[in-house]
């Protein structure tokens, strides 16, 4: 699902990481996320079977985000009023779709991000370098979890891996992420993007 938006084993983070961080508190992990409201970064995608995608990543919350596959792949995953669709560069059909509440990535695209919600939260870990949430939906456990990585000084989002309603892992490495960014509405718009990717039948 969401073309393998998740990601499979977890990464170590190649960066110069802080000797020692304590684990961060999840209401300013909570802050942070409802604080980021638009973000652009490069990532790198490692799907279940082990196979790497790179691209550049756009977020505009709530509720949208947008993966730009790199060649030669140059797929194309988007969210937006309320459903994800993966427009397959090797496909003559219109994308796949399915709505966005179903994939773990909602939780951190919601609207009030809250991660001290009963249940949400599965898992709370710090390696003394970073800080690794696991979160679900509560009412919803059968969609799958998301594992969000941060580190801290200051609080940055730099790995996620989700675990969809298959069990399949896909892991995605932010590069540097930037917040903040102005990025047009048409980025998340699906409609327009069938429109633009349809073939011309003049």
């Amino acid at each position: 699902m969401l073309k393998r938006l998740a990601l499979a084993p977890v990464l170590t983070l190649a960066l110069a990481l802080p000797a020692w961080a304590e684990k961060l508190p999840l209401g300013d992990l909570s802050s942070y996320l409802n604080g980021l409201k638009t973000a652009q970064s490069k990532f790198t995608q490692v799907n279940d079977d082990g196979s790497i995608s790179t691209g550049t990543l756009y977020i505009k919350r709530p509720g949208r985000v947008r993966f730009e596959y790199d060649p030669p792949e140059a797929s194309l995953v988007m969210a937006g009023g309320n459903t994800v669709a993966i427009f397959d560069s090797k496909s003559n059909t219109g994308p796949a779709t399915y709505p966005l509440e179903r994939t773990p990535l909602s939780i951190i695209l919601a609207e009030n991000v809250d991660l001290g919600r009963a249940r949400m939260v599965t898992g709370h870990a710090s390696d003394g370098k970073t800080t690794t949430v696991r979160a679900q939906d509560p009412e919803h456990p059968e969609y799958g979890n998301i594992e969000l990585v941060f580190t801290g000084s200051p609080t940055e989002l730099r790995q996620w891996v989700i675990t969809d309603d298959a069990g399949a892992r896909t892991t995605v490495i932010l590069g540097d992420l930037r917040s903040g960014v102005s990025i047009p509405d048409s980025h998340f718009n699906i409609e327009m993007e069938k429109s633009r990717k349809a073939p011309d039948r003049r």
